[in-house]
């Protein structure tokens, strides 16, 4: 069967088997005593081979400005080293104006907090020699603190080809960052290790969709203090003592906000600095919904607050355990319908069952339709990610023949008289209708290799396809082959003159990735041996691209009066030299480097005459009286 099953009744099924486990009872149950423990910070325990680590939600959020509830700061950078897999998800993005991976800045130094004291430290070592599944959870601000643990746990155990399993549940935890990080958790297959439980009315993991600005001066103090106080131990405290009308106003600005998210898809551009990612886990006196999808999720907060008031948002914060108690007891309420109101068919049936489990009446005319609309929009259509896999294969095989024309167009370019080799003919082909051809296969390649980044990316593939043998090794022969035309193209239709040089400023989205993944395989011993002969494929895909800018310095250099600038200029160019000299020594190029009216030869011509008229200055070897072995 083609199509898979629609995503409220997935959620459903998930939603039913998280409360027929013991896994929300003993999370919770940790969580609470980790509340009790603020000192510490987290308890741990073992249960067989299952590590269970909880962290308290009673700490302070510390930094040089305490008076900030909202900065955003990259985790790569605050974090090095730790999180570097979702960095490697946004290389070659910020050129096309995407945000860097980044988070909550308190919240981010809680957990550094936490990581550098040597008892976690001690405690993580135990659990990972004993356990085959780990379970990380927190309540409030020890949801995010569980979740940056998640991440850099899956972080590290990705790094040691570990088969640990991780699963994070959160109970009313804060956003934690913005987009940027929903989208690389989704792209790194971690989606599915993130369990965040919300409670219908809880005010805590919406209250970062509300902007500082632009408000009010007194709403926007008031405002600030309620996001303080969500990340102080006197919580509770804190929010009883706030005036009816300042939680109303509160309730009313975050209600708005949500509001403003739900409509942007309409027209209306909202700028929201937080974002949702993972599983979300709707709770309420009737049941439980679990959803994925970041945008249903937004609407879902937003429909379940409209059903609150601003006294039981903040009561609701404090009753986690009280819903997980009366979850696991019932599971999921499931209400027969009257022969009067029968469904259409199952899948209505399904909406309403979903409907009713997540506390909403279907008599409600405000909140029932759009909620009914909220829940079928994830609906995942077409094939699964198994045969949609099977289906690119046939679809690879299919694009064969492109390929298979430009390699013996390359083999012609380097056979011919010219002698001017593949990269070259390329980029001077004139009006020739095989080097039509040949651009018009590529650009077939490159939307099938976009289609197949974009169908990942939207998780229609497996979460292992990156690491399969069969398309890391055509993504890469394909990358070989192709970029160089794509980098003779970049040059022929004076790109560079508009935008800059091709590898900052022109360089494809598929190609960073197509790279992180071949870096990633696991390396054969075969490839460790010396080379004895040229290599079909110039090994550095973008060695045509250095050429160009390369020859632009030596351009440079010889109209530059400024000793310094000058100066640079050779130290850049004997750095190219010295490289490209090493990959030829090494046989590292394809033949069409070293023919003889190639850009390369051309300018290592240029090079040696330009610097022969340097007194003193340093010869580079001479490649042109090299063998070129067939």
């Amino acid at each position: 069967m083609d199509n898979e099953d629609s995503s409220f009744e997935s959620s459903e099924m998930l939603a039913s088997f998280l409360t027929s486990t013991p896994l929300l009872s003993e999370s919770w149950r940790l969580c609470d005593l980790a509340n009790t423990m603020p000192s510490q910070g987290f308890v741990a325990e073992q249960t067989g081979s299952v590590g269970y680590l909880a962290f308290s939600g009673v700490q302070l959020v510390a930094g040089p400005d305490p008076t900030s509830a909202r900065n955003l700061e990259p985790l790569v950078t605050s974090a090095i080293g730790l999180f570097s897999p979702l960095q490697h998800q946004i290389d070659g993005e910020e050129e096309e104006g995407q945000e860097p991976v980044m988070v909550h800045a308190g919240l981010l130094r809680v957990f550094l907090s936490v990581y550098s004291n040597p008892s976690f430290q001690n405690q993580m070592l135990k659990i990972l020699e004993k356990s085959k599944s780990i379970v990380i959870s927190g309540h409030g601000i020890g949801g995010t603190t569980a979740g940056l643990c998640a991440l850099w746990l899956l972080s590290y155990l990705q790094s040691i080809s570990s088969t640990i399993s991780v699963l994070c549940i959160t109970f009313g935890s804060p956003l934690l960052g913005n987009e940027s990080l929903s989208r690389a958790i989704l792209r790194q297959g971690w989606a599915g290790n993130f369990c965040h439980v919300v409670s219908k009315h809880d005010l805590v993991p919406r209250l970062l969709f509300a902007p500082l600005a632009p408000l009010t001066p007194q709403l926007h103090s008031l405002l600030q203090f309620w996001q303080l106080s969500m990340t102080s131990p006197h919580f509770a405290l804190l929010a009883a003592k706030l005036p009816d009308e300042s939680k109303a106003e509160i309730f009313h600005t975050v209600l708005a906000s949500l509001n403003g998210l739900t409509q942007a898809e309409e027209g209306k551009k909202v700028n929201c600095g937080f974002w949702p990612f993972g599983n979300y886990f709707f709770c309420s006196e009737d049941g439980a919904i679990c959803i994925d999808n970041a945008t249903s999720i937004i609407k879902m907060m937003h429909l379940l607050l409209l059903s609150s008031s601003p006294s039981c948002s903040i009561e609701d914060h404090l009753k986690y355990g009280y819903y997980v108690r009366k979850l696991t007891l019932q599971v999921l309420t499931r209400t027969s319908f009257p022969p009067w109101e029968l469904p259409e068919s199952s899948y209505e049936a399904g909406v309403a069952l979903a409907l009713q489990s997540s506390g909403i009446a279907c008599q409600d005319e405000h909140v029932a339709p759009p909620a009914k609309a909220c829940l079928k929009l994830p609906r995942r259509t077409g094939r699964t990610p198994n045969l949609n896999c099977a289906n690119l294969a046939i679809k690879l095989s299919k694009i064969a023949p492109y390929r298979a024309e430009i390699e013996w167009y390359k083999a012609s370019c380097d056979q011919s008289d010219d002698q001017m080799g593949y990269y070259d003919s390329f980029k001077q082909r004139g009006a020739s209708k095989r080097g039509s051809k040949v651009n018009m296969n590529r650009l077939k390649l490159a939307r099938f290799w976009d289609n197949v980044i974009n169908m990942l990316e939207n998780n229609d593939l497996p979460r292992d396809f990156r690491r399969r043998a069969k398309w890391v090794n055509a993504s890469q022969f394909y990358m070989l082959l192709v970029e160089p035309l794509d980098i003779a193209e970049y040059y022929r239709t004076g790109m560079h003159r508009k935008k800059g040089h091709y590898i900052r400023h022109g360089r494809e989205r598929r190609y960073h990735i197509f790279e992180r993944w071949w870096k990633e395989r696991p390396i054969k011993e075969e490839e460790q041996k010396t080379r004895s002969k040229f290599a079909s494929s110039t090994q550095d895909t973008c060695f045509w691209a250095r050429v160009e800018e390369a020859k632009e310095w030596l351009d440079n250099v010889r109209d530059e009066s400024d000793p310094r600038n000058q100066a640079r200029l050779w130290s850049d160019l004997d750095n190219f030299a010295r490289y490209a000299s090493e990959l030829v020594e090494r046989k590292e190029v394809s033949k069409d480097v070293v023919a003889k009216n190639s850009s390369y030869c051309l300018w290592v011509r240029d090079y040696e005459e330009l610097k022969s008229q340097f007194v003193g200055a340093p010869q580079f070897p001479s490649i042109m009286d090299r063998e070129v072995v067939s």
